[in-house]
């Protein structure tokens, strides 16, 4: 882990527990390898993807009718579908 992400870490729980809610952070070996896969699982269980670049959103719809919401502002995006604007050759 670098110094980067070790900072980010730090400040995501400092964060967290000013809000009096307990985190934990996992950065290698078999807790990262279990957290993974349990992601993976997760995704999996994804029906729709709803994409709102504009405000940094991402909504998962799963399949037992769950509802995910991610802010980022680097995943909507990655996930929106480049604008064409059809022919432009004449």
């Amino acid at each position: 882990m670098d110094d980067k992400q070790a900072s980010a870490i730090e400040r995501v729980t400092e964060l967290e527990a000013e809000l009096e809610a307990s985190s934990n952070a996992t950065t290698g070996g078999d807790a990262l390898a279990r957290a993974r896969e349990i992601l993976h699982r997760w995704v999996d269980s994804v029906t729709a993807v709803v994409a709102t670049p504009g405000v940094g959103r991402v909504v998962l719809m799963h399949e037992n009718g769950a509802e995910s919401r991610i802010a980022s502002p680097e995943l909507p995006m990655l996930l929106a579908v480049p604008v064409s604007w059809g022919d432009q050759s004449g």
